[in-house]
């Protein structure tokens, strides 16, 4: 018998109004509250604490202390907004970012071998909740607005290289992705930058793919063209000679015209020497 799909293993799990933790084999876990989700962690993606610790909120000794007098069923998240590291709204949308980046990775459409565990809870406790249904429509959005801002996913996984010269004289940036480029090594993935900047992998994604069809980072295309050595500029043009004014109103100091017989380049060499002179 085939294993069921995560999908329905989710759906089970919301019309069950189950409460506990589901561990989707080595890559997350999905916590449950009555049959609704009330946090989500996936291994490729920064949870709370990463996003915290990254943005100078909190230190990673100051995380495991919280986590520690929180213990097993407390509210750690409780703990953070009582002793002032963050206000109740900040730890809000701290988990609501962080659920829906790491639902966006951990719930695709697969077969994977999940374990449920009744009545576990994360140490942060309960601070926002998510229906399943709406969950996974919110999935499939993101990853309808990943397609629709450059339809392949060549740069998800691959280092993020910006190029030496941008196409056109201009080019108009976000904050992300100003950052994206100036942390780009030509080594780090999307989501290892996302890790480095303390912003959620999918927002940082998504601000590649925005380079990458703006042509401000190497993709397949640009990666397979020939390199050219850029020509030098050409050199300027002389500046045209000046006009020289006609009939009745005509200076008698100007110089006058010269051909090419010997008299005139006398003249000019004595023009010369005595320009040279002064």
């Amino acid at each position: 018998m085939a294993a069921p799909t995560l999908d329905a293993v989710l759906t089970g799990l919301a019309q069950d109004e189950a409460t506990g933790s589901l561990r989707v084999g080595k890559e997350g876990t999905v916590y449950y509250d009555h049959g609704r989700v009330s946090y989500v962690e996936c291994a490729a993606t920064p949870g709370v604490e990463g996003l915290l610790g990254a943005s100078g909120r909190i230190s990673a000794n100051g995380v495991r202390h919280a986590r520690q007098e929180a213990g097993p069923g407390g509210d750690g998240g409780a703990l953070l907004v009582d002793k002032g590291v963050l206000s109740r709204g900040e730890l809000e949308f701290c988990v609501l970012s962080a659920t829906l980046d790491a639902a966006f990775f951990l719930l695709t459409p697969k077969t994977v071998r999940t374990r449920f565990k009744d009545g576990e809870a994360h140490w942060l406790g309960i601070h926002w909740f998510f229906d399943v249904p709406g969950l996974l429509r919110e999935c499939a959005r993101r990853r309808a607005r990943l397609e629709r801002a450059w339809p392949s996913s060549e740069l998800d996984a691959r280092p993020v290289t910006p190029l030496r010269r941008i196409p056109g004289s201009h080019a108009l940036l976000s904050r992300l992705q100003w950052e994206l480029l100036l942390a780009a090594d030509s080594t780090a993935t999307p989501v290892e930058l996302a890790r480095r900047l303390g912003r959620p992998a999918y927002s940082t994604l998504l601000a590649v793919r925005e380079l990458a069809a703006a042509g401000l980072v190497v993709t397949a295309e640009t990666a397979a063209l020939p390199k050219r050595t850029p020509k030098p500029p050409p050199p300027p043009k002389p500046p045209p000679p000046p006009k020289r004014p006609t009939g009745p109103g005509r200076s008698t100091s100007e110089l006058p015209q010269v051909n090419a017989d010997a008299t005139d380049v006398n003249l000019l060499l004595r023009l010369r020497d005595a320009l040279e002179a002064l």
